[in-house]
């Protein structure tokens, strides 16, 4: 029997719709228990008063933000998505997710510790929120976490010392909290890390991590915490810096800059007028004490909008 094109084309497309629907379908069957947590981070944060909501009779692949392959949420990105209340505990269930983003919401409470069991997670982002409580003390177990992004929020505590465990981290921002206590050495272990930012919070002690070991290190922001004593160790060992902000602290000591390596350095600021101008040496005294003075207004409304 002899097949004219035409009907060859009517077959290769129902074929491929078929594939398509086939693929769909499965990729939307998600199990019953990761419905449930994405059901309950709906109700617990106005889900109806969302940017962009969920019709709950519809399948979760249907969702603004949510992300499924091989019948498992991957990725759930709701940024700037006016979420107003708590992370659900059942958050732990969405065991195979890598990329939490639940940035520039108004997300209250603590963060459940139950998220150091998302094994999985690469991406966890939730800043500019107002979440509080303690970091998690495990949170270095996520042993696969590359960016680590809490800035702005109302975290209290110390930094863990877990978190030399994530050795996979590139981004760690934990700027615009009430962190307090020491960097802890740990961090010496994140030898991947290419952002460091802690600015803004009550820091505070003499630095003993060797920043020199974070070879891939390119931004460094302490500013305006209470750290004293002598300016980080090692910098001079790092090729790739180029942004650098160490203003607001208790340094004494700024012996160890001297020679930083200047090939990559875009941006330097410190309580040192001296090593201000031959870092930044197209810049004028007074613009850098503008900039200075203008971050530490910006953090300090910052803070007061947190605290009411």
């Amino acid at each position: 029997m002899i097949i004219s094109s035409r009907m060859k084309r009517i077959l290769f497309c129902f074929n491929f719709l078929l594939f398509i629907l086939s693929f769909s379908s499965a990729n939307a069957q998600i199990s019953k228990s990761e419905i449930q947590a994405l059901t309950d981070l709906y109700n617990s944060t106005s889900g109806d008063e969302w940017t962009f909501s969920w019709d709950l009779n519809t399948t979760p692949d249907s969702w603004h933000g949510v992300t499924i392959m091989n019948n498992h949420v991957v990725a759930l990105n709701l940024h700037k998505n006016n979420l107003q209340g708590t992370i659900p505990e059942s958050i732990k269930e969405l065991k195979e997710i890598e990329v939490l983003n639940l940035a520039f919401n108004k997300l209250t409470g603590e963060l459940p510790l139950e998220v150091v069991k998302l094994g999985e997670l690469k991406v966890l982002k939730l800043e500019m929120n107002r979440l509080k409580g303690t970091i998690p003390k495990l949170i270095g177990s996520l042993s696969n976490l590359q960016e680590l992004v809490l800035f702005n929020n109302m975290f209290e505590g110390s930094i863990p010392e877990s978190i030399g465990e994530a050795k996979n981290l590139e981004v760690l921002n934990l700027s615009s909290n009430f962190l307090k206590g020491n960097m802890p050495i740990t961090m010496e272990n994140l030898t991947k890390l290419k952002s460091l930012e802690l600015f803004g919070n009550k820091l505070n002690g003499t630095i003993e991590v060797d920043l020199g070991k974070l070879k891939q290190l390119s931004h460094l922001v302490l500013a305006y915490n209470n750290f004293e004593g002598a300016a980080p160790e090692g910098l001079e060992k790092l090729e790739g810096l180029e942004f650098v902000q160490l203003q607001g602290n208790k340094f004494n000591s700024y012996e160890n800059l001297q020679e930083l390596k200047m090939d990559a350095l875009a941006t330097f600021d410190s309580d040192n007028i001296s090593l201000n101008t031959k870092y930044n040496p197209t810049r004028s005294n007074a613009k850098g004490v503008k900039s200075r003075e203008t971050k530490e207004t910006r953090m300090a409304d910052t803070k007061f909008e947190k605290e009411n």
